[in-house]
């Protein structure tokens, strides 16, 4: 039993105590486990474990309200282990010591022990080792609840010892076998047309615990309570507010979505992350610079007026504000997606600076450096130099790498957009370029 619930039963206040929807909803059993089939479907990694009624170590990583404590505490039922919860927020390696003395006395009395652990990524590194030796030991078989990525929120250590399931948020099917589920318990049905009970699961946002929450509310209202259409339920229920984090995953999974939508240039997908970004309290101005940032990744030189529009963009933005200029922004991404692509500036870049660490110290050849003294005259420095405007092309061919270092072929561009009559031309320089130490 988890020390929550001993504190609450000494109180004298779990029996008859008020209990939200959702609680009183649990699933009973794994088979009751709505949404997770690719876990629980016959030869699933949850059924394997089940068959075999040995479960090994494992870290749920999934969205809030997906059924991630519910599923800990029934597989510690179906393979007869003492369930045991604690929060990752509320305890201290202290009090991970006297779980760990409670597990090894259940053990000594041959009772196995699932510990729960939710929140398990804001464990910090110190702690999340404690739990090693008692993993390798068999004292315990940790079951981590995270909404975090656990390949950046736990360490490798902990992960190299335990499973990871991916816990999928809930899909229309599962919510609205929820609704009936809440419908039957409370014995009547919930007071919405039909196109307001899609929006109910609409507004769950894949959550059945918030889903359940909005149940409730709508339960609450007097029985004789006319069918509420979409506007009417947007009255009396909340919108469930996005998970999003703006230093966490949902962040980076958000914007690198917007990123290759750009860059593949499906404009209206890249306009709906755009948005998403905005509407879960995303700073605009992150989303400027990363706007900028794509216009020199992906579309470079094929659009040269991308990387001023984007530029513009996001002065516009500083000038109005929000929510005026967010359109300017919007136009941006726009823009960038519906524009020809290239990325020949960036590898050329990243090529360059590869060559570059490399090469370490060469010197440029003597026609490439200026000879202001006598004695760098004295040296060479500027022998055979042309200026280029004095030839009648306006070009001397002459070669400006390193003396000794082969020639290098950074850029490339392709044959689109304004491209092409860059690679036309960087043709022609080639094709009369000079020999290295050719300055006839």
């Amino acid at each position: 039993m988890a020390a929550s619930d001993d504190l609450f039963g000494a109180a004298g206040l779990e029996q008859g105590a008020p209990r939200p929807l959702a609680d009183r909803l649990r699933p009973a059993t794994v088979g009751e486990v709505v949404g997770q089939d690719h876990l629980l479907a016959e030869g699933a990694p949850l059924s394997r474990m089940l068959a075999k009624r040995r479960l090994s170590s494992i870290i749920f990583w999934g969205p809030p309200g997906v059924g991630k404590t519910t599923l800990a505490r029934l597989l510690a039922d179906e393979v007869d282990l003492d369930f045991v919860q604690i929060s990752a927020i509320f305890t201290g390696v202290a009090d991970l010591r006297k779980v760990f003395a409670q597990a090894e006395g259940n053990r000594a009395a041959g009772r196995g022990t699932l510990l729960f652990v939710d929140e398990i990524h804001r464990f910090n590194r110190a702690q999340q080792d404690s739990f090693l030796p008692v993993m390798e030991s068999g004292v315990i078989t940790l079951v981590g609840a995270t909404t975090e990525n656990p390949s950046f929120a736990l360490n490798a250590a902990l992960l190299s010892r335990a499973q990871v399931l991916t816990l999928n948020r809930l899909d229309a099917d599962s919510l609205g076998q929820l609704v009936g589920r809440a419908e039957t318990y409370l014995d009547r049905p919930l007071p919405l047309t039909p196109t307001a009970r899609t929006a109910l699961l609409e507004l769950a946002d894949g959550d059945g615990r918030f889903l359940l929450g909005l149940a409730e509310e709508l339960a609450a209202l007097p029985e004789d309570t006319a069918p509420l259409d979409e506007a009417a339920l947007a009255n009396v229920v909340q919108r469930r507010v996005p998970v999003y984090d703006a230093n966490q995953d949902g962040h980076y999974n958000l914007i690198s979505a917007l990123h290759k939508a750009v860059r593949g240039s499906d404009t209206d997908a890249a306009l709906y992350w755009f948005a998403r970004m905005l509407e879960a309290g995303e700073d605009p101005r992150f989303l400027a610079r990363r706007i900028i940032r794509m216009a020199s990744e992906d579309i470079g030189l094929a659009a040269p007026d991308a990387l001023a529009m984007t530029i513009a963009a996001r002065d516009a933005y500083e000038q109005l504000g929000s929510p005026e200029g967010e359109l300017a922004l919007a136009q941006a991404v726009v823009y960038l997606a519906s524009a020809p692509k290239s990325n020949g500036v960036y590898t050329a870049y990243k090529a360059a600076r590869r060559a570059a660490k490399e090469t370490g110290s060469l010197m440029p050849p003597r026609h490439a450096m200026n000879a202001p003294t006598k004695l760098m005259k004295a040296e060479g420095y500027s022998d055979g130099y042309v200026y280029d405007h004095d030839t009648p092309d306006g070009y001397a061919g002459l070669d400006y790498f390193p003396p000794g270092m082969e020639r290098q072929n950074f850029y490339a561009p392709p044959a689109r957009g304004a491209e092409k009559t860059i690679r036309d031309r960087l043709a022609w320089f080639a094709a009369r370029r000079k020999p290295p130490g050719d300055r006839t």
